[in-house]
């Protein structure tokens, strides 16, 4: 017991000290009240210790000394700093580096929770599962033989990943199938981009959606722009909604392709550390093409570097919802057993100065995430784009050009939960899983969509389903295609098809306007001034 005690002073000791770090220099005053503090931390880890004695001794149960620290202290100390800072235990830290690097091992599925079950969403284009043949609406029935409807959707996902070049035995229910079909694959390097691949949404217009910022999205990016044609391109619709950020550096990268060389791109300074700004090494290479950037109240972090420097700088008109308003950066320390601590260490601002980060004092996490409002900014916090155009901190990037995406109604959200997957999972069962290139669904297959959900007691009125007729269209599409073709096809349909891209494209005359007004601005500041009347009267 005791020793067990001991060994676990160390981590809560080295939490601590981190938090506090940065505090020890500075004059005789300064380091006396380092002094103080750190009589204070022994003091509060002495009581830690003597707590949790108390606990491990006296507790109804045998206490999991591990659980307690890693699921208990640790998490519970970071709650308290701000909503950012974070604990990762060995699972979600391994699930943190696959999302950075961008690729992991396994059979290369997206797997969702059904009806207590876990199914197929979409095998993904090019990976074992999709070569295999398994497809959208499949339950998975066993995995190497351990019955599955016991488990998780978690765990399920853990035991289709694996070493590669190792099998995994995946058995399956498909409607419209009487006997469970099986699928033994070869486990293999599964690469998911974090940018989809741009394509013209209309001649001379490319859109390109970066969904996250992982070590290889600036490679990404570049690599995308050069098999479409980077130098054909007349105006770009750069989608960054629902991008929840990522590593900082990548952000970086991308804002630097777009901007000038030399320009602030952002900086970042905290308690220990001192301010450090971040420019364009590269530059656009005279790429100066009109960029309309999309945001909504997901994008954050890093989505928010990018889409702050591009708005400071006059080079995109920013078209959509305020953004999450994240201005905080994390370092993650790796720490023992394969966890680790994300720590907020600095706050970023963009070129123009603003602390773009929304207030989370006097509110509790759920509401700063969920309940988000539209209209905060510091009126304390005022600064001006290249153009002189006024720009607000305080809480995230506000849009140039506001589209406020319509909440789904009743049916939409009914259709939106699972009716349409599970439509599309029905109509299959009876249609080959093929469908002809530019298929959009017709009116018979609509009609048919409308019973369906009547017959399983879907409640909704004949106006509703006319009014959401093109919702139902589009996303029905969406959802038929991932099947028929894969979810990359389908992405792009639904590109196509967004009311707001459309709405993006016809905004592009307005970021043209705007990267001229920026353009003459920087001529004007760059022009050599001339002589004033007292310097020519010295001469």
């Amino acid at each position: 017991m005791g020793r067990k005690r001991g060994s676990l002073v160390f981590l809560p000791l080295v939490v601590f000290a981190c938090s506090v770090a940065g505090g020890l220099s500075g004059s005789k005053v300064g380091a006396a009240a380092a002094a103080s503090q750190g009589d204070d931390l022994s003091q509060e880890v002495a009581s830690f210790t003597k707590a949790f004695a108390i606990v491990e001794d006296n507790f109804a149960a045998p206490v999991d000394a591990g659980q307690a620290i890693y699921k208990g202290a640790i998490p519970g100390m970071l709650r308290t700093l701000d909503p950012h800072s974070n604990f990762f235990d060995p699972r979600d830290y391994q699930l943190l580096r696959e999302d950075q690097k961008g690729h992991y091992y396994g059979i290369g599925m997206q797997v969702g929770a059904r009806n207590g079950r876990t199914v197929v969403m979409a095998p993904f284009p090019g990976s074992p599962a999709y070569k295999a043949g398994l497809r959208p609406g499949d339950i998975i029935d066993t995995v190497d033989g351990k019955a599955a409807n016991n488990l998780s959707t978690t765990e399920v996902a853990d035991l289709l990943k694996g070493p590669r070049g190792t099998e995994v035995t995946v058995t399956v229910a498909r409607e419209g199938t009487p006997d469970p079909l099986s699928f033994t694959l070869v486990r293999d390097e599964i690469s998911r981009k974090s940018v989809d691949d741009p394509f013209w949404v209309q001649p001379g217009i490319a859109y390109v959606h970066i969904l996250q910022f992982g070590e290889a999205t600036s490679k990404e990016l570049d690599e995308g722009f050069k098999r479409l044609g980077e130098a054909n391109i007349k105006g770009l619709v750069l989608d960054l909604r629902d991008n929840p950020g990522g590593l900082l550096d990548q952000g970086v990268a991308v804002a630097d392709h777009f901007l000038q060389k030399n320009q602030i791109i952002v900086s970042h300074r905290g308690r220990a550390s001192a301010e450090r700004p971040y420019t364009a090494r590269n530059g656009n290479r005279g790429r100066d093409y009109p960029i309309v950037a999309l945001v909504n109240r997901s994008s954050a972090s890093a989505a928010e570097i990018v889409s702050g420097a591009l708005q400071d700088h006059d080079r995109a008109w920013i078209l959509g919802e305020t953004s999450f308003g994240k201005g905080l950066v994390q370092t993650v320390y790796p720490l023992k057993e394969s966890t680790g601590l994300a720590l907020t260490t600095a706050h970023f601002y963009t070129p123009s100065g603003r602390l773009i980060q929304r207030d989370y004092s006097n509110k509790s996490f759920y509401d700063y995430y969920y309940d988000k409002d539209d209209n905060v900014r510091n009126p304390a916090d005022v600064k001006s784009t290249d153009s002189g155009r006024t720009v607000y901190g305080g809480g995230g990037i506000a849009p140039d050009q506001k589209y406020a995406t319509p909440k789904l109604d009743r049916l939409e959200l009914a259709l939106y939960r699972d009716g349409l997957f599970n439509y599309t999972r029905a109509y299959f069962a009876q249609h080959a899983a093929t469908l002809p290139e530019g298929w959009m669904p017709d009116e018979t297959v609509l009609e048919d969509l409308h019973d369906y959900m009547l017959k399983r007691g879907t409640v909704f009125t004949e106006s509703e389903f006319t009014a959401d007729h093109d919702w139902i269209a589009r996303n029905l599409a969406k959802e038929m295609y991932t099947t028929a073709f894969n979810v990359d096809v389908a992405s792009q349909l639904y590109a196509r098809t967004d009311p707001e891209v459309r709405q993006a494209v016809e905004a592009m005359p307005q970021a043209a306007a705007l990267l001229e007004s920026a353009r003459k601005v920087l001529v004007r500041r760059t022009a050599p001034q001339p002589p004033s009347a007292n310097a020519a009267a010295a001469r």
